[in-house]
C-alpha cells in the first residue's frame, strides 16, 4: 500500500491534518493513518489514548462531520486509522474548502470553488439559469443549424417541423421555469460575450518563439457555430493549404489533419471554463496548439485520455446538445480521435497536457522528414512530390507535372532522380499511361 488519492500517512497528529480530512470528504473519501512514516512503516504512538478521544471530537466540532477513528495494533505497535467517507454536501475547515486531487490537497478558490459548490448541489455551471437573458437573445440561424444536424444524425428527428424555439430549448433541457440556462446562451446566443466576456477564441500565428507574434485574430459567436467559424478563419488566414491533384482535379489539403483540428476545437468548447480565459489557438511553423482553461474531472488522468474512458464533461448540457446536433459522434472518444487522426496521417502522436490552469493539445507537423529529405539533396518540387505520395499512395508523371506546374521533361528528370539516385520511390509498370510511382518501404 502506498500514499495515493485516497490514502495519507502521518507520523504524529497535528490539528492541521483536519485539512486532509476535509479534502477527503469533499472528494471521494479516504484513509488517514497516524503513526506511520512517509514509507508507510508503522512507527507507533505514545499518546494514543488521548488521541482516540480528541481526534473524533475535533473532526465533529471543526468540520461538522463524523469519521470512524480506529485503533490498530500490529508488530507490537499501535497506530490510528481515520476513515473518511465522501460527503454530498460541501465541507469547510476554518471557512476554506479543500479538495483531494491525486496525492495533494487543493485549496479551492475563484471559479474552482464556485463550480465545486454547484456540483455539491447537483448542478454544473451550464445548468444554472441566466436571469438577464431572454428568448430575444437566441440566434435563429444557430437553432436552424442545430435542427439540420439533429435530423441528419437521427438523434432528434421529431424536431424537423418544430418552429417554436421554446419547445426546442425545452427538449434540450436548456430552460428552467421558462428561463434560459447559461448553456442556452452559450450554445445559441446572438452575443454570448455580452453575458460571459471571455466566451470567444483567440488565434495567433507565431514565429520561432512565443515572443514573436506575427498576427492574431479574435473569433466570436455562440458555441454551436464557433468551431466552423474558427475553421474558416484558420483556412483563410492562418494555415497553409498544400495543393495536390487527383487526375485533373485540384485538391487543397490541410496543413494538419482537418478532423484532428476540428475535434480539438470542439473539445475545448465543450470542456472549457467559461468564467476563465478565452480559448487560445497558437500556430507555429512546426505545431498547432489549442488551449482551454479548465481541469480534468476528478479521478481522470492524462493517460486515461489516450484510451476509452468515461465521459464527464465540465459542461454536460453543452456536450449533450453537441451530441444531439451531430457535432460529436460519441462521448469520451474525442481525444482518441485526435490521436488516431494524427497517427493515420503519419504525424507524431499529439501531446495532451495540463498547462497554465488548463488543458493543452499540441499537434505536431512532420517537418523533420522534410528537413532530412532536403539535407540529402531533394529539391522543393521533389519534397512536395513525396508529401503528395504520403497522402495519396501513388503519383504519375502527369500528377507530378501538375503538382509543381512544370514541364513533362522536368517531371521525368525529378522522378528519375527519386527512383535511381535517392532510391525513395518504386516504379510500377514499364511505360505508358498506366505507369505510376509509390514510396519505397523502409
Amino acid at each position: 500500500m502506498q500514499e495515493s488519492q485516497n490514502i495519507e500517512w502521518k507520523q504524529n497528529w497535528r490539528d492541521e491534518y483536519l485539512k486532509w480530512i476535509c479534502a477527503f470528504a469533499n472528494a471521494q473519501g479516504g484513509k488517514l493513518y497516524i503513526g506511520k512514516n512517509d514509507d508507510g512503516e508503522i512507527t507507533g504512538l505514545d499518546n494514543i489514548k488521548r488521541l482516540l478521544e480528541e481526534i473524533p471530537n475535533k473532526i465533529q466540532t471543526r468540520l461538522g462531520i463524523i469519521c470512524d477513528v480506529n485503533l490498530i495494533e500490529s508488530e507490537n505497535l499501535k497506530h490510528i486509522e481515520i476513515l473518511v467517507k465522501k460527503y454530498d454536501v460541501p465541507i469547510s475547515f476554518q471557512g476554506k474548502y479543500y479538495f483531494r486531487s491525486g496525492s495533494t490537497n487543493i485549496l479551492l478558490q475563484g471559479t474552482e470553488l464556485s463550480n465545486f459548490l454547484l456540483r455539491k448541489t447537483g448542478k454544473t455551471w451550464d445548468d444554472v439559469v441566466e436571469p438577464r437573458a431572454t428568448l430575444g437573445d437566441i440566434e435563429i440561424s444557430a437553432i436552424e443549424s442545430f435542427k439540420k444536424g439533429a435530423i441528419l444524425s437521427k438523434r432528434m428527428p421529431f424536431i424537423k417541423n418544430e418552429k417554436d424555439i421554446k419547445v426546442i430549448l425545452d427538449n434540450l433541457v436548456l430552460l428552467e421555469n421558462n428561463q434560459l440556462k447559461r448553456s442556452a446562451v452559450i450554445l445559441f446566443g446572438k452575443n454570448p460575450e455580452r453575458y460571459y466576456i471571455n466566451a470567444y477564441a483567440k488565434i495567433g500565428r507565431f514565429g520561432k518563439s512565443d515572443d514573436d507574434l506575427k498576427f492574431q485574430e479574435v473569433v466570436e459567436g455562440n458555441a454551436f457555430q464557433l468551431a466552423d467559424k474558427i475553421l474558416d478563419v484558420l483556412d483563410r488566414k492562418f494555415l497553409i493549404s498544400p495543393i495536390s491533384y487527383k487526375g485533373l482535379h485540384r485538391v487543397e489539403n490541410w496543413e494538419y489533419p482537418y478532423e484532428a483540428i476540428r475535434e480539438s476545437l470542439i473539445n475545448a468548447i465543450i470542456h472549457r471554463d467559461y468564467m476563465g480565459a478565452p480559448i487560445q489557438i497558437s500556430i507555429y511553423d512546426d505545431r498547432f496548439i489549442v488551449w482551454n482553461e479548465g481541469t480534468l474531472p476528478n479521478g481522470l488522468t492524462i493517460d486515461d485520455l489516450k484510451k476509452k474512458h468515461s465521459s464527464r464533461p465540465q459542461n454536460p448540457f453543452l456536450a449533450s446538445t453537441f451530441f444531439k446536433g451531430g457535432l460529436i459522434e460519441a462521448w469520451g472518444r474525442g481525444t482518441i480521435k485526435i490521436i488516431n487522426e494524427c497517427l493515420d496521417a503519419g504525424l507524431p502522436e499529439p501531446k495532451i497536457e495540463l498547462s497554465s490552469g488548463g488543458i493543452k493539445v499540441t499537434i505536431f507537423k512532420d517537418i523533420d522528414i522534410e528537413d532530412k529529405l532536403r539535407n540529402i539533396g531533394l529539391n522543393n518540387r521533389q519534397i512536395k512530390g513525396i508529401r503528395y505520395l504520403k497522402e495519396t499512395g501513388k503519383i504519375t508523371n502527369s500528377d507530378y507535372k501538375n503538382l509543381n506546374n512544370i514541364s513533362k521533361a522536368t517531371a521525368t528528370r525529378d522522378l528519375t532522380e527519386l527512383l535511381n539516385k535517392f532510391e525513395i520511390i518504386i516504379k510500377v509498370g514499364e511505360t505508358g499511361v498506366g505507369t505510376f510511382y509509390t514510396l519505397k518501404e523502409n
